[in-house]
């Protein structure tokens, strides 16, 4: 018997779960920082719902002035993101089957956390669109709702960097991260790829490293995908 849609629904938030709590107080950072910049609860409220971009959000707001630097905000944004269009582009063939419309919201509030899980799930059984657009429709609800509240909070709470809480979402993709680490190839990936973003870091400073890391980690899947094609292919 295939699983139910609402089995699925409820798998997919028991796993993000703790996804959910770390996203808190980032939400919370974002929304106190937008409204310390000049930014209503509104458009602070509707940045997290077309946008929902953690990372590139705080980078945002954080460059935020003015007059606005459009030319500094772009590209910072850009390089941040540009690692969904991988993310995308790993998911896009396990979940062709799931409708157009469904595929392209499924997409929207796309974040690390639940990339990382459908990745996982796609590696042991088939995506369903109640696990896919159920698990990321909670996701984004979760942080436009933590947004709005940072908001109206943030100013009472103070800055939840204080408390380790941007620490958050980096400590959750590392644990999730290692669960895919099965092979020697895929650690490979790992290190290589976590050590050219933080020498980029240390050289060159934020947002350079999201992209220096990818396109590592990129180069790395593909001459260790190459070197096993070769020793499988290499005759005894």
């Amino acid at each position: 018997m295939p699983p139910s849609a609402s089995s699925e629904f409820r798998d997919g938030l028991i796993e993000l779960s703790p996804a959910m709590v770390a996203a808190a107080p980032i939400a919370l950072l974002y929304g106190a920082i937008a409204t310390s910049k000049g930014l209503s609860p509104l458009e602070t409220t509707l940045s997290s719902a077309l946008i929902f971009a953690g990372g590139a959000q705080l980078a945002a707001i954080e460059l935020w002035t003015q007059p606005v630097p459009v030319a500094a905000l772009i590209l910072s944004t850009f390089l941040i993101n540009a690692r969904y269009i991988l993310m995308s582009a790993s998911l896009a063939p396990k979940i062709a089957h799931l409708p157009l419309a469904g595929r392209l919201f499924g997409l929207h509030v796309l974040a690390d956390e639940n990339w990382a899980l459908a990745e996982r799930r796609a590696a042991s059984r088939r995506i369903t669109g109640a696990y896919f657009f159920g698990m990321g429709a909670v996701f984004w609800i979760n942080w436009v709702i933590w947004s709005w509240a940072g908001t109206v909070l943030g100013p009472l709470l103070g800055d939840p960097r204080r408390f380790g809480a941007d620490f958050a979402f980096t400590a959750i993709f590392i644990g999730l991260v290692s669960g895919f680490v099965t092979s020697r190839t895929a650690g490979i990936v790992v290190v290589v790829s976590a050590a050219t973003a933080t020498a980029a870091f240390l050289a060159l400073g934020s947002p350079w490293h999201v992209l220096a890391g990818a396109l590592a980690g990129i180069a790395a899947a593909a001459l260790a995908w190459r070197d096993d094609a070769g020793t499988v292919e290499r005759p005894a």
